[in-house]
C-alpha cells in the first residue's frame, strides 16, 4: 500500500514538474496581435505619371513681327475664332499695297498685249505682216497674261500674311500657357514659335503613366485605377485605363511602357502637370476574410512550437536535438502534427491564444494579396472575423534569453554565460 502511495506522489510530482517547465518556457512572453477581418482586397500594379489635358493645342504664328496687342491671359476661356493677340501689321500692309500696284501694272500690260495682238492679227489676215510678227505678238500676250496671274498670287499671299497677324483661337478652351509679352518680337523664319497653349476641356483629363516591362503584360484597357496627387494627400481619385501603348522607352537600362489613363475632373481639382502615384487594379475581391501579412510572415519560436505539440499530445517527449539546444523540434526527421501534410501545399499557419490563454495554431490556405493583407480561402471554423492572431513576440522567454550569446552575464544570471542552475 505504501508503494502505491509513493508511486502516486512521484507521478504527481512529475506532472507538476512538466507544468512548471512549460510555464517557465512561456513565462514573461508577450505578443503583438493582428486581427482577422472581413474586407476588400485588390491586387494592383504601381506606376507614376503626370496629369495632362486630354486635348491641347499650341497656337503659333506664321509671320514675324512685334506683338502689338494681347487680348487674353492665363486661365482665360476662349471660343473658337476669338482674337488672342495681334502682331504689328505695318510692314505686311505695305506688302499688300505693293502687291496691288504690281497687279495693276500687270493688268495694264495684259490689256496692251491684247490690243497689240488684235491689231497684228488683222494685219496678218490682210497679208501686211508676216507669220513671224504675228507669233511674236501672241508670245507677248501670253507673257502678259502669266505676269498678271503671278501678280494675283502675290497679292493673295500678302493678304493672307496680313491676316496671320491676327492670332485667333483654333478651338474652344482655356489658356494654360502664354509664351509672349506685349512688345515682344517673334521670328517665324525657320519654325512657328508657340505663343499660347490651349486646353480643350479640363473637365476630362488624362495621365500618361510609365509601367515597368515586368508588369505591362497584366495591364488591359478598361481596368480601374486609383491614384493620389501631392496637392490632395488625403484624397483618392479614380480613372480607367484607356490605352496601352506599344512603344517602349529605355532609360538607365530600365524598359517601361506608356499607359494612358482617362480621368474625370468635373470639380477642377486636378491641374495639368501634377504628379500622380497610381495603383492599377488587376483583381479585386470584396467582403472576404483577410489576414494582415505580418501574421503570415510570423515564425513561432521553438518554445511556442513545443508548447502546442505537448498540448496536443502530452505524452510526446521533446526530441534530443531540441533538448540540447541545437535546433527546433520541428524537423524533417521528427514530423509533428503541425508539419504533417504541409509539404507541397500552399498553406500558412496562424498562431493565436484560445479562451484559456493557451497557444493554438491553425493551418489556412491563402489567395489574393495586396501586399498588406491576404485573402483566406480555406481555414478551420474557429478562424473567423475578430480572431486575434500573433504577429510578433515582443518579450522573449527566459530560456531563449539565456541562450542568446549577446546577453550580458547579469541578464543570463550566471557567470561565463551559463544557464542558471546549469553545470
Amino acid at each position: 500500500m505504501r508503494k502505491i502511495w509513493v508511486g502516486t506522489v512521484l507521478a504527481g510530482v512529475a506532472v507538476l514538474a512538466w507544468a512548471v517547465t512549460m510555464n517557465a518556457n512561456t513565462a514573461g512572453t508577450s505578443y503583438r496581435f493582428v486581427e482577422v477581418a472581413m474586407g476588400d482586397v485588390e491586387s494592383t500594379v504601381t506606376a507614376t505619371g503626370n496629369v495632362q489635358a486630354t486635348e491641347t493645342v499650341e497656337v503659333g504664328t506664321q509671320v514675324s513681327g512685334q506683338i502689338a496687342q494681347l487680348y487674353v491671359d492665363f486661365n482665360d476661356r476662349v471660343a473658337e475664332g476669338e482674337l488672342l493677340a495681334r502682331i504689328d501689321p505695318t510692314i505686311l500692309e505695305q506688302e499688300v499695297r505693293s502687291a496691288r500696284v504690281n497687279l495693276a501694272r500687270n493688268q495694264a500690260e495684259l490689256d496692251q498685249a491684247l490690243r497689240e495682238l488684235e491689231r497684228v492679227e488683222s494685219l496678218h489676215a490682210a497679208g501686211v505682216l508676216t507669220q513671224t510678227e504675228f507669233e511674236v505678238a501672241q508670245y507677248q500676250q501670253a507673257l502678259a497674261e502669266a505676269g498678271y496671274e503671278s501678280a494675283e498670287i502675290s497679292l493673295e499671299r500678302a493678304q493672307r500674311n496680313l491676316q496671320y497677324t491676327e492670332i485667333r483661337a483654333p478651338i474652344d478652351g482655356v489658356v494654360i500657357g502664354r509664351a509672349v509679352e506685349l512688345g515682344q518680337t517673334v521670328a517665324a523664319s525657320l519654325s512657328a514659335p508657340v505663343l499660347f497653349v490651349l486646353a480643350h476641356d479640363l473637365a476630362q483629363m488624362e495621365i500618361l503613366a510609365s509601367v515597368d516591362e515586368s508588369d505591362i503584360g497584366q495591364i488591359r484597357e478598361g481596368q480601374s485605377v486609383h491614384f493620389n496627387v501631392q496637392a490632395y494627400p488625403d484624397r483618392t481619385f479614380e480613372g480607367t485605363v484607356r490605352q496601352v501603348r506599344l512603344e517602349a522607352s529605355t532609360q538607365d537600362n530600365v524598359v517601361t511602357y506608356s499607359v494612358l489613363i482617362a480621368v474625370g475632373n468635373e470639380d477642377g481639382s486636378l491641374l495639368p502637370g501634377m504628379t500622380a502615384t497610381l495603383d492599377i487594379v488587376l483583381e479585386r475581391l470584396e467582403d472576404v476574410l483577410a489576414i494582415p501579412n505580418t501574421a503570415l510572415r510570423f515564425r513561432a519560436t521553438t518554445e511556442m512550437q513545443e508548447a502546442v505539440v505537448r498540448s496536443a499530445d502530452p505524452a510526446r517527449e521533446r526530441p534530443a536535438a531540441a533538448t540540447e539546444g541545437s535546433g527546433s523540434a520541428f524537423t524533417a526527421d521528427a514530423p509533428t502534427p503541425l508539419t504533417q501534410g504541409l509539404r507541397g501545399e500552399a498553406t500558412s499557419m496562424l498562431w493565436y491564444l484560445d479562451a484559456d490563454a493557451q497557444l493554438r495554431v491553425a493551418r489556412i490556405r491563402t489567395g489574393l494579396s495586396d501586399g498588406t493583407q491576404t485573402v483566406i480561402l480555406d481555414a478551420p471554423d474557429n478562424v473567423q472575423a475578430g480572431l486575434q492572431v500573433i504577429a510578433a513576440v515582443t518579450t522573449a522567454p527566459a530560456e531563449t534569453a539565456a541562450e542568446n550569446p549577446f546577453q550580458t552575464q547579469q541578464q543570463t544570471g550566471g557567470a561565463g554565460g551559463r544557464r542558471p542552475g546549469g553545470p
